[in-house]
């Protein structure tokens, strides 16, 4: 029985197309989705929707998939979901070897706190990084814990996993730490006065009726 971490998926190979057979597919429990590269002609196929609901939570997953019968390593590289209703409409899944090395896009998780009385700017979520198609890491950590007003991290400064190589030009901003302006200062302050003037006005109103 499959289990949100288990990758091994049954892929039904499909014949037909157009949107009307991918809308029964979908009613049927079924996602429709492509597999490609390797120069290989295109499979189209038919893959169960509840287990790939669960497993493309996680970014850049590899599924092993069987195409009837046959073993195949795919990386999930395009997700395409209806826009207002959030429904998974098709899947591009990319043919992969063991130990070749593919370009993601990685997630930036920042751990701790900087210094006080400073705020925190994360300038850009991810990063693209080359690494081998079963080893990909699920995000990249940036430490900002007591950094002071001016620090910059870029992505030079990352600490990457093991044998992971960066494709982002290396003096991409990644992290940037400073001080509120006045300005911004001034406009919290501003809005705080608005509202205690706001509730004082309503308490007289309701203290005159």
């Amino acid at each position: 029985m499959s289990t949100e971490t288990d990758t091994k998926v049954v892929a039904e190979v499909r014949e037909n197309f157009g949107k009307g057979f991918a809308r029964r597919l979908r009613a049927a429990g079924k996602i429709p989705a492509v597999i490609y590269g390797h120069g290989t002609d295109p499979v189209h196929v038919a893959l169960p929707g509840h287990q790939i609901a669960l497993l493309i939570r996680r970014a850049n997953v590899v599924l092993e998939l069987d195409v009837e019968g046959k073993q195949q390593l795919t990386l999930v590289k395009d997700v395409q979901k209806d826009p207002v209703h959030q429904i998974i409409e098709h899947i591009d899944l990319l043919v992969v070897k063991k130990g070749e090395k593919v370009q993601v896009d990685i997630h930036v998780v920042v751990i701790g706190e900087p210094a006080a009385g400073t705020v925190l700017n994360l300038d850009n979520t991810t990063v693209s990084l080359e690494v081998e198609a079963t080893h990909i890491p699920q995000s990249v950590e940036v430490n900002v814990e007591g950094l002071e007003d001016g620090a910059r991290i870029t992505a030079a400064d990352l600490t990457l996993p093991k044998g992971a190589a960066l494709i982002t030009d290396p003096e991409t901003l990644i992290v940037a730490v400073g001080v509120p302006s006045n300005t911004a200062a001034d406009e919290i302050e501003a809005a705080d006065e608005a509202a205690a003037e706001e509730q004082s006005g309503e308490a007289a109103v309701e203290a005159a009726e």
